[in-house]
């Protein structure tokens, strides 16, 4: 598969479900993530035979164990790929756990003028029924319209999963077993894939202003950026061992329209006086959060809390570079 062709593609593996095996037909859980290779994955598609296509093994990890080292690596190997000339796009096979986290860290890091696709399955390749090779089709599929003609060049971070292209900025899990589990919020897909056709509903993503600087970083020296969630009974407790742990930035996925438990606000109040950044989401999976009342903590806006802690990191980082200019 070395052709000169400006369609090519480059195939990038880094694990999951879509490379995972179990040991019968019917198990849909009980499967090792990531066993199979890139190679592996593409020998599985016969339409994907004889097109110019390129595949790496970059990792094989279970998508919940998913790293800022590896999205270091996995970051900087696509930006060499898309600037190839002939290279039209680009495809990441991903586990489903943490997929939305990559394809936003993706979105706000790679200057991605060509499509950047990220694909993934909720079966494994040994089921009776996988996901995972007819995803990857599709994903290859839009990945090689990097060179189409009449306007219709995709481009961005993108995701394809059951038929459905998402845009990476937008996308998140919202199932955790059925095949159709990923949505964009309110937006809706930019795109679906029917037969191999495109039929595109609304204009491919816009390049952000990206923060191509953070992957001259050592992941290593990168900012802790945690999680918490609000809920009944939330302990502030939670949140001072993560700032005597070294955190240097928070997430509240807070209730509804973020709002956040009395204990975990003061809690949060005594991070600030720290100098520890602390930001507000919504853990509801549509919405965000809408406004900012009088005394609120800072508000992510429409962020998840996974894409929230994305960021929130991303400006720790700027800030770091600033102060040491």
């Amino acid at each position: 598969m070395q052709s000169l062709s400006s369609d090519r593609v480059v195939l990038v593996a880094t694990g999951g479900t879509i490379a995972g095996t179990a040991a019968r037909p019917q198990d849909h859980v009980g499967y090792t993530a990531g066993a199979l290779g890139a190679d592996d994955l593409v020998a599985a598609v016969p339409a994907l035979q004889g097109l110019p296509l390129e595949a790496h093994t970059l990792a094989r990890l279970d998508s919940c164990d998913m790293d800022h080292a590896t999205w270091h690596a996995l970051a900087r190997c696509l930006a060499g790929h898309l600037a190839r000339p002939e290279v039209a796009g680009v495809v990441v096979t991903h586990g489903t756990d943490t997929l939305e986290e990559t394809a936003y860290f993706l979105h706000r890091t790679l200057r991605a003028t060509k499509p950047v696709v990220l694909t993934a399955a909720m079966r494994p390749a040994t089921a009776a029924s996988p996901d995972g090779p007819q995803n990857l089709l599709d994903a290859v599929t839009l990945a090689r319209r990097g060179t189409a003609a009449g306007g219709e060049q995709p481009q961005g971070v993108l995701v394809v999963l059951g038929g459905q292209v998402l845009a990476g900025a937008e996308v998140r899990k919202v199932h955790g077993y059925r095949v159709d589990a990923f949505a964009c919020g309110d937006a809706g897909p930019i795109a679906v894939l029917e037969d191999g056709v495109l039929r595109r509903f609304r204009a491919w993503p816009a390049p952000p202003a990206v923060r191509a600087d953070v992957l001259e970083r050592d992941p290593a020296t990168w900012p802790a950026v945690d999680i918490v969630t609000s809920h009944a009974g939330a302990r502030g407790a939670v949140v001072d061992a993560l700032v005597a742990a070294g955190a240097r930035g928070l997430v509240i996925a807070g209730t509804g329209n973020g709002s956040v438990h009395r204990l975990v606000l003061d809690a949060a109040r005594r991070a600030e006086a720290q100098g520890v950044r602390v930001w507000r989401a919504s853990r509801c999976v549509l919405g965000g959060v809408v406004g900012s009342p009088p005394g609120a903590l800072p508000s992510a806006g429409p962020l998840t809390p996974a894409q929230a802690r994305v960021e929130l990191l991303l400006d720790l980082l700027a800030a770091g570079s600033a102060a040491s200019a």
